[in-house]
């Protein structure tokens, strides 16, 4: 027979479970709120000016290397544009500080280690810049070549940390140490979903022209640059490369918040479970008790009078 002191402290320990997980929803649930509205915001800025700057590249300006005077590894756009021998791979991977989001690092971390295998087939080396505690503990045990991991980031992204970011990124493809970068993050849909997606942040992809059958190709406007071309890509190039980051971190926190408000719901549902299932199991410990005490004292009534 089930002990009836263990059954009661295994439902008190299991009410204490699910007030926190709970709390831990209510949380998530008012955090990720604030954070879909500021993907929804970022995003059409985001994408007008990834287009923008995808066609002015397409347009191939003449630019003047000699015209870069600024030590900013991020102001050398000549560099940064440049196109060379694919030789090493630089794979920035969003992950977060914190678990308790259900299955979200666990597939980030999956997909990057599919797309280093990728990578290794190739014949080609990767080095990796992880975001987030999760991902270097993860990522830790397969013994990829890491060149930077940050750690303790905002909860909320900001321009100024994606600029740190951005600037190692781009000391490290001007020193050659990589050719290309890449980012593993998270595209989130709604609070009920998201995907894990890979982004080419440099060499930027240029779509080819499509010609429809039976009718003209269009004609693109000649781009004029003022004051001239080198100040237009000075800062434009800064902030498409810090901008790609920041929506990338930005939709990476969004997915990470509404993966931890599923997986609170899901533990709260399940503790609320698992309560009823206790109680039920309590109240028949109790009434097999009773029951057991009562067929004693007949059994002694029954001795004492015969």
């Amino acid at each position: 027979m089930p002990n009836l002191k263990h059954i009661k402290n295994r439902i008190k320990s299991v009410k204490n479970t699910q007030k926190i997980t709970q709390a831990m929803k209510m949380v998530a649930a008012a955090k990720v709120k604030k954070a879909e509205n500021q993907v929804k915001a970022s995003r059409p800025f985001s994408n007008e000016l990834a287009r923008s700057f995808t066609k002015l590249i397409a347009s191939k300006p003449e630019i003047d290397k000699e015209k870069v005077t600024s030590t900013n590894p991020l102001d050398n756009y000549p560099e940064l544009l440049k196109q060379r021998k694919l030789q090493t791979i630089g794979l920035m991977v969003v992950t977060s500080d914190k678990g308790l989001a259900g299955a979200y690092n666990a597939n980030v971390v999956r997909r990057a280690v599919v797309r280093v295998r990728e990578i290794l087939r190739e014949g080609l080396n990767v080095k990796l810049f992880i975001l987030g505690t999760k991902g270097v503990q993860s990522l830790k045990k397969y013994n990829f070549k890491t060149l930077k991991t940050y750690t303790k980031l905002p909860a909320i992204p900001t321009p100024g940390g994606c600029a740190v970011i951005a600037e190692d990124l781009a000391e490290s493809y001007i020193n050659k140490e990589i050719d290309k970068i890449e980012i593993i993050t998270t595209h989130f849909k709604s609070t009920l979903s998201y995907q894990v997606q890979l982004w080419q942040l440099l060499p930027v992809i240029i779509a080819p022209e499509k010609e429809a059958q039976g009718q003209e190709q269009k004609i693109e406007p000649e781009m004029l640059f003022e004051p001239n071309i080198e100040t237009v890509l000075q800062k434009i190039v800064p902030l498409y490369f810090t901008n790609r980051i920041f929506q990338a971190m930005t939709e990476a926190s969004a997915s990470e918040l509404a993966a931890r408000m599923q997986a609170m719901s899901a533990a709260t549902n399940n503790a609320r479970d698992m309560i009823k299932i206790l109680t039920i199991d309590y109240n028949k410990a109790r009434q097999a008790s009773i029951t057991q005490e009562l067929l004693e004292v007949v059994s002694g009534a029954q001795a004492l009078e015969g």
